[in-house]
């Protein structure tokens, strides 16, 4: 029954043949200047400041920052991924002091990292000082902040945090969580986006294919790597 159906929609659609399709692509005048931005955009932004600089010298596209901080950027965010909460937040104080002083919660999240490494390393009695001391009177005055201390504090309640309920805070992503929220608050007071242009003109073509898919078969790119345009289907 639905079979019939989707045919008679699918047939009703207007077709685009592949010819037409890549006629009206060869039409749309982009510079390549304005992809080359776009790539030192993303190689900014993610921090890979060898390839920025060389594609800076082969392209002669200009950074929009200065790539010396970037090496200090990505200081920080290594220092958090690898656990070293105390030191990213030296490294950052170091780069603009305002950065946390101006972002609470960015802090207590830097707080809350610090105090998920030391349940880590097991030193209990240091955690639940730290957390007392340090954490607790900001929970005092933020809810939000009370129930994230909260679900940190009970991972101390767990012997086998491989069952423990909130064990994700353990885990690699969480540090690659908090290390991005840094990395990206340390790019806005550099007056850069905080995140890279590509994946998002990469989401607005996926939606704007999904749109299309209701009106239309046409030559639609569903290997986002290699941008390889499939048949339409008719």
């Amino acid at each position: 029954m639905y079979r019939p159906l989707r045919k008679l929609l699918s047939s009703s659609k207007k077709v685009i043949t592949r010819e037409e399709w890549e006629k009206k692509l060869a039409d749309v005048k982009i510079r390549k200047e304005d992809m080359n931005k776009l790539v030192m955009n993303f190689l900014v932004t993610e921090g890979y400041v060898e390839a920025a600089e060389k594609f800076q010298m082969e392209s002669g596209t200009q950074p929009d920052i200065d790539l010396g901080t970037i090496t200090d950027r990505m200081a920080v965010r290594k220092a958090v991924q690898c656990g070293n909460v105390e030191d990213a937040i030296e490294k950052v104080n170091d780069l603009n002091p305002e950065i946390l002083d101006t972002n609470p919660q960015l802090f207590f999240h830097l707080q809350q990292q610090r105090l998920i490494e030391l349940i880590r390393s097991g030193n209990v009695e240091e955690a639940l000082q730290f957390a007392q001391e340090e954490l607790a009177p900001r929970g005092e005055e933020n809810h939000a902040f009370l129930e994230e201390l909260e679900r940190t504090v009970a991972l101390l309640a767990f012997e086998d945090t491989a069952s423990c309920p909130v064990g994700d805070l353990l885990d690699v992503s969480q540090r690659q969580k908090t290390a991005s929220e840094l990395n990206a608050a340390i790019l806005t007071s550099q007056s850069h986006e905080k995140d890279p242009k590509l994946p998002s003109l990469l989401k607005m073509l996926i939606w704007a294919q999904n749109q299309l898919d209701e009106k239309a078969s046409y030559p639609r790119i569903n290997d986002l790597v290699n941008a390889t345009l499939e048949d339409p289907v008719t």
